[in-house]
């Protein structure tokens, strides 16, 4: 009996497929979205398709990036991005500091567009949280209660502080995104369960008491939730109510995803009128078009590479690695679950892409740029399966 290694591809192609499956969806999509001609004579998809070719380039540079390289400049990328959300804070209202949909979120640079920076500090904070959780888990084998509450303290502080900036912009939905990502890093960190468990439980006390009071006593959110975000909840609720007003995109959405039925309209065969078609509401366009089964392949596209991200993470053996892949999902996941969620009124609209698929250059370059760090992982790391002879 003897062992042979078997060196596994350092290519992940079914993950490169994946994207490249997904990309098609989205440049048919927002093409077929503009057909109303409601944006005038842009076209998205040429633009959509630019900022395909710089996410690439983009991911090239990561993948040649092995982990002692990502570690080295974590905290760089972490602080510049930081420092970008502080400036966008206190920058008075502008041409290149704009508010647009009541929130001042982007940057705009004549000729390169708009650049929103939290797109990139979801993926930069993933890779601090999982340096830091990496360090502390090799500082301290012998875990006990104090340590695993000190890494709880530390992964906490370095979430919250730009979540507490991006929600001063504000974007609520955006910040929600940070709070699934810290969550999953802390269920993969090793932190005991004697501090998780009561933490999760006041948790979902918590949850549960914003969800009734959303729900059933939504008025006393008044004092407490911006204006924009209180409309939502009500609207959320009734949308048929204010129709003509909160609840427009809503009620067409329901009623492009609805009228898609099993199998769609056709593609451009679209007939209702919906805002950010393009964006935020692309899978509006998709239910409208290509139906039920239009959507079901879609969301089986997002469950292959959340799946193909999530077995990245077991097979490698550094954990620096494998808490990267526990953020990515999450943010990944979030991001689809949200997005979708909000099209069918499942819950409040936020504001949240289409991962890989809405409109949206900094969301695109942000995705990719946490696909690039998982294609490095599988670059970088050594795996072999033996076999017998």
């Amino acid at each position: 009996m003897t062992s042979q290694k078997k060196p596994l591809p350092k290519i992940d192609y079914g993950l490169i497929l994946t994207l490249m499956l997904l990309t098609i969806v989205s440049l048919i999509t927002i093409y077929s979205a503009q057909k109303t001609g409601q944006y005038g004579n842009r076209n998205f998809v040429i633009d959509q398709i630019m900022w395909y070719v710089i996410s690439t380039v983009a991911v090239i540079v990561i993948v040649q990036l092995d982990s002692d390289q990502m570690k080295k400049i974590a905290w760089y990328t972490y602080g510049i991005c930081l420092l970008s959300l502080i400036g966008l804070y206190f920058s008075p209202e502008s041409d290149f500091t704009p508010i647009r949909n009541g929130a001042k979120s982007w940057y705009v640079i004549p000729k390169a567009g708009a650049i929103q920076p939290s797109e990139f500090m979801k993926v930069f904070t993933i890779i601090v949280l999982a340096k830091i959780t990496a360090s502390h888990n090799l500082k301290f084998i012998n875990k006990t209660i104090k340590t695993d509450f000190w890494l709880l303290i530390k992964l906490g502080i370095l979430t919250a502080i730009p979540a507490a900036v991006i929600l001063k912009q504000p974007d609520l939905g955006t910040a929600l995104v940070f709070g699934c990502i810290l969550l999953a890093i802390i269920l993969v960190s090793g932190i005991s369960w004697k501090i998780l468990f009561p933490l999760f439980s006041s948790m979902a006390v918590i949850v549960g008491g914003v969800l009734y009071i959303a729900i059933f006593q939504h008025e006393l959110l008044k004092g407490i939730l911006a204006d924009h975000q209180y409309k939502r909840i009500y609207s959320w609720l009734d949308p048929y109510s204010y129709r003509s007003d909160e609840s427009f995109q809503l009620v067409k959405s329901l009623l492009a995803v609805g009228s898609g039925q099993t199998t769609g309209k056709g593609y451009k065969h679209g007939e209702v009128y919906m805002p950010e078609a393009h964006s935020d509401f692309i899978f509006s366009t998709i239910g409208e078009e290509f139906g039920f089964i239009g959507g079901s392949i879609v969301i089986s596209l997002f469950f292959m590479l959340i799946y193909q991200i999530t077995k990245t993470g077991i097979e490698t053996k550094n954990p620096f690695y494998s808490y990267i892949c526990a953020g990515v999902v999450a943010m990944l996941a979030f991001h689809v679950f949200e997005n979708i969620g909000m099209t069918i009124g499942l819950v409040p609209i936020t504001g949240i892409p289409l991962p890989f698929i809405s409109y949206g250059g900094s969301a695109l370059l942000g995705n990719m740029m946490a696909v690039g760090i998982i294609l490095s992982i599988r670059y970088h790391y050594k795996k072999y399966m033996f076999s017998d002879d």
